[in-house]
């Protein structure tokens, strides 16, 4: 039986890319599946932007939804109103999608469910309309998605509410972890009273979905693939990555002056500092930041940017570029650096970790950061800043040993006020360990970049998990 899965991302190209990076992976699993790619506009994008996504292939193909008029009286819109407002059109265009395929003259299937992105769960009203089994791809991992739903459990079940424990010194026991969890690690959204809610929300309804793409492999997540398959609650949960956006554009000019650089610098003997697209800093900071560099001697390549104001930051606002490096640096900070160290505002980070040069990486702990420096085996430095970074930053220091910490807890999220400035000492520290040639830390990165290369070959972990996958969606036809 030939069926196809339509999938939801979240709005923008390097959600619609991700996604498309993990269907391509999918359907070359099992050439009994197609996919349908619905890509919900941007908000406020101008009109037709379809010819910026890739183009439609044999078994997948891009569904491009109208951007429509949107008024400047929908600037303080939410993001998930936004989405809201995206039900109709989505509603419209799987009918479409039901007919096609369900008719298509060389390959008739059967329309066989949803699966939508993780902050596009409100469309699972429509397969529910529709009487499609939702299916639900988170791109963070297992572990930090068994906490969820444990702070879910103990929220619902035994009215224990862990934003009680912000500001305390206290431990959560997690049955997705090994170890216990400080709470000052927990994310921002699970200690404030305003967010919380929400995400008690996110969680109730991911359990009632038939099952969970992780982007993710069973190798680094034993305890949380044991949690998922012992009776919790849970849907049953495939860890099918990593997923990772390797495609590179060498004819970029900033891109080849960085790879000229490094090209120029000792196998492994590059730091490099990058944070994110939200990861920018202080005058203050990137003061701390520049002595510690200097002290520690290795040679640096840094992606630095100055901070969005912090009313700004949950807006999204996107972090600025420091106008004189100058009058923010140490005196002769630049002069002293200059045959070691380049500083850079953008970064091809996927570039810059494949490359021999770099030794090591001090980053804020995104999922997708932590996957990439892990498939080239990089050794991180834990500096996380908003999100669930955090609860990443503790995994990689604490339970997988493959990151050294600067400051597991430190944030700039806003949601609880002002973060601590994080002092040289403590960065010089971190960038030593991280450095080390012949140390613990690098010895791990390099077992577990083998570990992901073979999920991915035939009989890997995730291949399996990927048709097994493929396999309960076929028996969960109605």
């Amino acid at each position: 039986m030939k069926i196809e899965l339509v999938f939801i991302p979240s709005p923008g190209i390097n959600n619609v890319r991700a996604t498309a990076a993990m269907v391509k992976v999918l359907v070359n699993s099992d050439d009994r599946l197609f996919v349908t790619l619905v890509v919900i506009p941007e908000r406020f994008s101008p009109g037709d932007t379809s010819s910026v996504y890739p183009e439609s292939e044999s078994r997948l193909r891009y569904y491009h939804l109208h951007a429509g008029d949107q008024s400047t009286d929908d600037q303080d819109q939410t993001y998930m109103s936004y989405i809201e407002s995206q039900k109709p059109h989505v509603r419209k265009a799987v009918s479409k999608l039901a007919h096609e395929v369900s008719t298509h003259p060389e390959s008739p299937r059967r329309l066989a469910g949803m699966v939508v992105e993780f902050f596009c769960t409100p469309m699972i009203d429509v397969a529910d309309e529709f009487g499609l089994p939702a299916y639900t791809y988170f791109t963070s991992n297992a572990s930090y998605l068994g906490l969820m739903f444990h702070v879910q459990h103990l929220h619902d079940q035994e009215h224990f509410d862990v934003t009680k424990l912000r500001d305390s010194d206290a431990e959560l026991d997690v049955p997705s972890l090994t170890r216990p969890l400080p709470a000052t690690c927990l994310p921002s959204v699970m200690l404030s009273k305003d967010w919380f809610p929400n995400l008690l929300l996110r969680a109730r309804i991911l359990r009632g979905t038939k099952g969970i793409l992780v982007n993710s492999v069973a190798e680094i997540e034993p305890q949380a693939l044991k949690f998922f398959s012992g009776g919790n609650g849970t849907p049953p949960l495939y860890a099918v990555g990593p997923i990772l956006d390797l495609k590179t554009d060498s004819g970029d000019e900033k891109r080849r002056e960085i790879l000229r650089w490094l090209d120029e610098q000792p196998p492994r003997s590059v730091l490099f500092l990058c944070f994110g697209r939200m990861g920018g800093f202080s005058e203050k900071q990137a003061t701390e930041m520049a002595v510690a560099l200097e002290r520690s001697g290795h040679r640096f390549l840094w992606s630095l940017r100055c901070a969005a104001p912090a009313e700004k930051i949950m807006t999204g606002a996107p972090p600025g570029e420091f106008t004189n490096l100058d009058a923010v640096l140490p005196q002769g900070f630049l002069d002293r650096t200059a045959k070691v160290g380049k500083i850079i505002t953008w970064a091809p980070q996927v570039t810059v970790l494949a490359h021999p040069a770099v030794g090591g990486f001090v980053t804020h702990c995104g999922w997708n950061s932590i996957l990439e420096s892990l498939w080239f085996g990089v050794p991180m430095a834990a500096w996380p800043i908003y999100a669930e970074q955090q609860f990443n930053a503790f995994r990689m220091v604490e339970e997988l040993g493959v990151a050294a910490e600067i400051r597991k807890d430190y944030r700039r999220d806003n949601l609880l006020g002002e973060s601590e400035m994080v002092t040289a000492e403590e960065i010089e520290r971190g960038i030593n360990c991280v450095m080390e040639q012949d140390g613990e830390i690098r010895k791990r990165v390099e077992e577990m970049s083998e570990q992901f290369h073979m999920a991915l070959m035939d009989g890997g972990s995730s291949t399996h998990a990927m048709r097994k996958f493929v396999q309960h969606v076929i028996e969960n036809i109605s």
